[in-house]
This record gives structure tokens, sequence and C-alpha cells, in this order.
């Protein structure tokens, strides 16, 4: 097992495919963009698919989440999620994605293996999401999450983050557009994770506002059938259900306690949490000559020494070096 020495065991592992993104949200990264993985650093396609097998075969990893950057850059994504597929034990396999190019490959994703999906969709009006993501590509979006639904990559789950004097008056309307669609919605928190270190507490839109802003539209109640268990997400029925909407309070109500992921960045590294400023180098190994079983216990060994959690709240709290999209959602 994966476990730390807080009694936690990792049993979902988030695999980030590439650190490249064809968007520049603001939370994230600078208009220019930034300086990518040089590729000979980029793990590949079979060291991906080994490193999960160690992690499945191995490790107990029973769920496989596969991010970025942006994932769908990665030419050989069906091929990495087929042999992962094939594993025994099979595990849950997962994608979050900005949307873009999602609409031409959610069938053969499907057809592939993957189970689920995850689509950030920030806002509804096409404005705000030029302003956001510097691109004019909300309907690629919209059609990417018709065409998941439509493939079977069900339920569609949908990330929103929402910032302040920007599109902090949409989580109405973003709710009311999921349900009308069968769609899944979760607020996320702006985390510290922008590669401009610009990230202000006071600016941040808090899971209470907008539980508050949702709640004078709907009725939210407490979703009992659902136990959050390790789940980052906390679900509410809206108007009794069986619709549900997500907030995920990284920040004002942090889950480290019951945390069971840990992660692999594009470029081999183990990373025990989002906001960890060290990394344990498996591409080293692979690369090599190390087997399986040598891989396996340095892998053990980085996810034994996880802090407690992830000091987001201390005075002395330092914001990673490497931005989300270097990291994996």
């Amino acid at each position: 097992m994966l476990a730390d020495s807080f009694g936690r065991v990792a049993t979902d592992l988030r695999v980030s495919l590439t650190d490249r993104c064809n968007l520049r949200c603001a939370y994230c990264m600078p208009p220019e963009g930034l300086d990518w993985l040089p590729a000979p650093q980029v793990l590949t396609g079979e060291e991906i698919v080994r490193l999960i097998r160690i992690g499945v075969t191995s490790l107990g990893i029973r769920e496989v989440r596969f991010t970025g950057g942006e994932p769908l850059l990665r030419r050989e994504l069906e091929s990495i999620i087929a042999r992962t597929a094939a594993l025994t034990p099979r595990p849950d396999i997962s994608l979050t994605t900005n949307g873009i190019g999602l609409a031409r490959r959610a069938v053969a994703l499907r057809e592939a293996g993957l189970d689920r999906i995850n689509v950030s969709l920030d806002t509804l009006r096409p404005e705000v999401f030029r302003k956001l993501a510097r691109r004019d590509r909300l309907p690629d979006v919209l059609d990417a999450l018709s065409a998941a639904a439509a493939a079977g990559l069900t339920p569609v789950k949908v990330n929103a983050v929402l910032m302040r004097g920007i599109n902090d008056d949409e989580a109405v309307p973003l709710l009311a557009y999921c349900l009308e669609h069968g769609y899944e919605l979760r607020f996320i928190e702006q985390m510290p994770l922008d590669a401009q270190h610009g990230w202000k507490r006071a600016e941040m839109v808090t899971a209470a506002e907008v539980f508050e802003s949702l709640s004078a539209a709907f009725a939210l109640s407490e979703d009992s059938e659902r136990a959050r268990g390790a789940a980052p997400a906390e679900t509410f029925l809206v108007n009794g259900g069986p619709a549900r909407v997500g907030v995920i309070a990284s920040v004002t109500r942090p889950f480290c306690g019951s945390c069971d992921r840990v992660r692999l960045t594009a470029d081999g590294q183990v990373r025990n949490c989002l906001f960890a400023r060290s990394e344990s180098d498996l591409r080293s190994l692979l690369r090599g000559g190390a087997p399986d079983e040598e891989i396996a216990e340095r892998w053990q060994a980085a996810v034994a020494v996880k802090l407690p959690g992830h000091g987001i709240n201390d005075p002395s709290f330092l914001q990673p070096d490497r931005p989300m999209s270097a990291i994996g959602g």
C-alpha cells in the first residue's frame, strides 16, 4: 500500500500527461503562457503505463485520473487509457479537461475505456470566457459537454471557479444550466496555484459565499445518500434531488485528514499534495533500468513522509514553485 504516517492510504492516482495547455486561464497562467517542459523530460506513453501498472498491481491504486495541463493534447491518450483499462484489477478511469477538442474524441475515449469526465466551465457568457481563458472557445466547451453525455461518459461533471468581480455572479446561472442538461456542477475555491503567484485570500470567492448565492434560488439539502469519504466535494441535493451540486472548499474547509490522493507529474515526479514543495523522482529509476520492485519501494517511501495537511492557513505557507498546469489537478 501507499500509506503515510497518519494512517492515510493513497488509492487515487492523478496522472499529469502534459504541462501544455491551449487556454490561458487567468487563475492558472499569464497571457503569454509558460515555458513548457522540454520533450525529453516528459514521460513517454510506455513509461506512464508502466508506472500506472506498478501502482495498480502492486500498490493498491484503484482510481486513475488523467490531468494536465490539458490531457487532450497528448496524442496517444486513447492508447494510454486502453492500456490502463486492460490492467487487472481494472481501475476506475477518469479525465479532467478544458473540453477543447473533446467533441470529436468523446466516443473514442469511451471506447478506449474512459469511465467518467470532468470539464471546466467557469462562465456561460462569451465575453467573460474570453477574459478568463483569453481564448474565444466557449462554444467548443459547450459542445464538449454535450458530446461527453452522448458518448456515455456520465455523470458528466462540470468544474467551475468563481473569481471576484469577473464571474462571481454566475453561480445560479451555471447551476441552472447544468440542471437543464443533466450535468453535475462542482464549484472549486480558487487556490494559490497560479504561475504569477498573484492569489489573494481576500479576493477568493469562498464556499460559504457560493452556498449563500445558490440558496437564494434553490433549496439545498444534505446529501445523506452520498457519503463524502475521501472525496474533495461536499455535495448537496438540489430542490430535493436527485440533482446534486458540489462545493470543493480546499482553502476554507480543508479535507486533508481524509486525503487518499497521490500525484504523478508529466516529468515523472511523485507529489503527495497539490501544495507540496518537495517531489520524489521516479523517472530516473525508470530510465536507469530499475526493476518494478525498486520503483514501488521509492514510491512507498515518498508517500510515507506525506505531511498532515497543505498548510494554506498557516502564516508560514509558501506557494509551490510549480503552477497547477505543471502539477496536474
